[in-house]
């Protein structure tokens, strides 16, 4: 059975799956210019947030994601989703769904009143996982290159 667990974003794993989800998303960027920002791993340190693998049955890594402290928004205490991303040979069986879930939980426990993201409207079975999920389209609220959809769910 797979399973998701807390790590240090600069772990080895980590490293290899935030490498893989950035070649990704340059390769797959319509038009090109696909802008890498590399994290820094303290934001994913609690208090400020939370970095998750998913690993599968043998115990090999195979999607990871982050949420991330920002300033407060209207509904209070803001995180965000960063970097959420499952091998493509993985695809399918629930994992992105998973993963969302457990960093919404970590999210909440680390006092988030919102959730928000941002993402390229390129990225259909993302939309699809974030509509399922409870999310919904806002203003942006920052000026990421790489985005043109920004998204939040208030969590009660």
């Amino acid at each position: 059975m797979s399973r998701v667990r807390a790590v240090a974003a600069d772990t080895p794993a980590a490293q290899t799956l935030l490498t893989e989800y950035f070649a990704a998303r340059a390769a797959g960027f319509p038009g090109g210019g696909y802008r890498t920002v590399l994290p820094d791993p303290a934001v994913f340190v609690p208090p400020a947030g939370v970095f998750l693998i998913l690993e599968d049955d043998a115990g090999e890594a195979i999607g990871c994601g982050g949420v991330r402290r920002l300033e407060p928004g209207p509904a209070g205490i803001r995180f965000e989703v960063k970097h959420l991303y499952v091998r493509p040979t993985a695809r399918g069986a629930g994992g992105g769904g998973r993963l969302l879930a457990e960093l919404e939980q970590h999210a909440r426990d680390l006092g988030a009143r919102e959730l928000v993201l941002d993402t390229h409207h390129s990225l259909e079975a993302a939309a699809g996982l974030y509509a399922r999920a409870g999310f919904q389209s806002i203003p942006a609220y920052n000026d990421n290159p790489n985005a043109t959809v920004w998204l939040r769910k208030v969590l009660v």
